[in-house]
């Protein structure tokens, strides 16, 4: 089977290039270093044909509603017109699990594409899978909070989750026929974003104070509430966060 993967050398674009790669598919990674420009949708119909199925793992380094929401409709409007006109018959999106009632930054961009994907129902078939976050977000919090010796842990109850097991799993549901919503796809483990963010440092040998903080607005609500550690019925990721520690994925950032 042809999958394309736009995003294809992101966070989890790298681990979804991978696992598609070995069930033996054949991939077309779309990514900004490989010259492709997503938002162009006639030059993106080049790149997919006889294509059967496109995984949109895209991002941007964005806590702006306004540039989050911008980025997110318009790149899945251009991806949905390159896949009609080439022929593409079912589109792949990630999103964030437990976003419903937050709809402000980042998360506001990703609850703009879901609408969009279900404004444009019968285009193009589609599935959406909902993951919490990464264990990789609390590599990347740590990047962003620190200044000078003091990290600023955000207040928030999360089940992060492999970013290669996400990969594995938009695989799997490329291969597979459409279904909208797919089944959440949760971490083995509950904790604190800030736990998690002190067991990083310990086992990386850094020294840092770290303080934890309830971030303001309905963001911050959503956070600490616990609503981005999902639901009971979510399948379960396999991988601990102390194992993807001890793993390659892991790379120590301070």
């Amino acid at each position: 089977m042809k999958i394309a993967i736009a995003g294809a050398t992101g966070v989890v674009g790298r681990h979804t290039v991978a696992a598609a790669e070995a069930a033996g598919h054949d991939v077309v990674p779309l990514s900004r270093s490989a010259g492709h420009d997503i938002l162009d949708a006639a030059a993106t119909v080049a790149a997919l044909d006889d294509v059967e199925a496109l995984i949109d793992v895209t991002s941007v380094a964005t806590i702006k509603e306004r540039e989050a929401v911008e980025f997110f409709e318009r790149g899945t409007r251009a991806l949905l017109e390159a896949e009609r006109l080439a022929g593409v018959p079912h589109h792949v999106a990630l999103s964030i699990v437990g976003i419903d009632d937050i709809d402000d930054g980042y998360y506001a961009g990703k609850l703009a594409q879901e609408r969009v994907l279900a404004a444009e129902h019968g285009a193009v078939d589609w599935t959406v899978l909902r993951a919490t976050q990464f264990h990789e977000f609390a590599e990347q919090t740590l990047v962003r909070a620190t200044v000078g010796p003091v990290t600023v842990a955000p207040k928030a109850l999360v089940r992060t989750v492999a970013a290669r097991e996400v990969g594995a799993r938009l695989a799997e549901l490329a291969a597979a026929p459409a279904v909208g919503r797919a089944t959440d796809l949760a971490g083995p483990e509950q904790a604190s974003l800030a736990d998690l963010m002190r067991r990083m440092l310990q086992h990386d040998g850094a020294r840092r104070r770290l303080v934890e903080a309830r971030l303001p607005g309905a963001f911050g609500r959503g956070m600490a509430s616990g609503a981005l550690a999902g639901e009971p019925d979510a399948d379960r990721g396999t991988i601990t966060f102390d194992a993807w520690l001890d793993s390659p994925d892991h790379i120590r950032v301070i």
